[in-house]
């Protein structure tokens, strides 16, 4: 562990361990989620400094108010941050401070001080999603038969069959596609380092044999990423700005004669839309969030138990038959006083 090279009633004290010890170890949060938090550290860093012209070894807990916090909320919006972003910032701060307070006493109140500090709204707006099956199967075929074709076919295919992240996608290694086993399947590393299984589809597996034909003829190379890029002879994992690429390049391709595919598309497009699928086919939401990795169902049923136009309609139009005569219920008690006794008052 680094020597703590300020005093420990200096805000910035514990970032340090924060970033490096807590969150990649005890917290087991991913790579990206302790860059995100860097970030929002140093951003709230350089308003200290910067902004409010404080040095770090001058700045204390203690200078953290509320106040000192929705000044900060406002100045990011000023700044012009969306929303999220803002909220981001705000969470990373609150989150740093739960931490510290957890190591310092003195400093659980100043956390929910500006723990208190309300978010900004965030206008909440219907996440797209590609609505028509055949522009979907229009999208999946368009690569062609190239070697190029069937690696980015494939890519397009395992992010819409499987809803897997760009991110875990990438990750594979060959090792984690079992495409002989009895039931084929994907071993996925997904977020705080979370391993989990999912199935690949009959008619994906064939898809899945033809590439590893092609890219991975060498099966006995078991550690090498599945889905790779070389570049100037040196060959390492594709980045996800890659993937990107591919998913936006074949749906510029095919929108022309299918306008139903949205103008801005990326990769979790095709995730929550065969999420969605899987909703409106009668899935049930406990095993939609086990095959996205999601912990809590909440957040599968938030971002991706989407019901179809149709699926309105139906339960609207369930209304529109004739009244039913339902019996009026009689009350339990015959006055004020029996009332307040049920409900154990006098």
């Amino acid at each position: 562990m680094k020597k703590n090279i300020l005093k420990d009633d200096l805000f910035f004290s514990m970032t340090w361990d924060y970033l490096n010890v807590y969150l990649p170890t005890q917290h087991q949060n991913s790579e990206k989620t302790a860059e995100a938090y860097e970030d929002g550290l140093t951003v709230f860093r350089r308003y200290v400094t910067d902004k409010c012209n404080i040095s770090i070894d001058k700045f204390r807990f203690e200078d953290l108010t509320y106040d000192f916090m929705l000044d900060y909320r406002i100045y990011l919006v000023n700044k012009g941050y969306k929303p999220a972003t803002v909220n981001h910032r705000l969470a990373v701060i609150n989150a740093y401070m739960k931490y510290a307070a957890s190591r310092k006493i003195s400093v659980y109140q100043i956390y929910m001080n500006v723990s208190e500090v309300p978010y900004v709204t965030v206008p909440s707006r219907i996440k797209e999603i590609i609505e028509d099956k055949d522009a979907i199967k229009k999208l999946l075929a368009a690569p062609g038969m190239s070697d190029k074709g069937i690696r980015d076919q494939i890519i397009l295919v395992l992010l819409y069959d499987t809803a897997i992240r760009a991110d875990e996608l990438i990750c594979l290694d060959i090792s984690d596609v079992n495409i002989e086993a009895d039931e084929p399947y994907l071993r996925i590393r997904g977020k705080g380092d979370k391993e989990r299984v999912v199935a690949l589809s009959e008619k994906v597996v064939p898809l899945v044999k033809r590439y590893i034909s092609v890219f991975h003829p060498d099966l006995r190379r078991r550690s090498v990423p599945f889905i790779y890029t070389t570049i100037k002879g040196v060959t390492g994992r594709m980045s996800e700005r890659n993937v990107e690429r591919i998913v936006k390049k074949y749906a510029d391709i095919i929108r022309k004669d299918n306008p139903d595919i949205p103008e801005k598309i990326y990769p979790h497009m095709l995730r929550r839309t065969r999420a969605s699928g899987w909703y409106r086919d009668g899935v049930p939401i406990e095993t939609i969030a086990v095959i996205l990795g999601h912990s809590d169902t909440k957040t599968t049923r938030k971002s991706y138990a989407s019901p179809s136009v149709g699926m309105l309609r139906e339960q609207m139009n369930a209304g529109d038959g004739e009244e039913q005569n339902v019996p009026e219920e009689k009350p339990m008690w015959q006055n004020d006083e029996e009332l307040a006794r049920l409900c154990g008052i006098r």
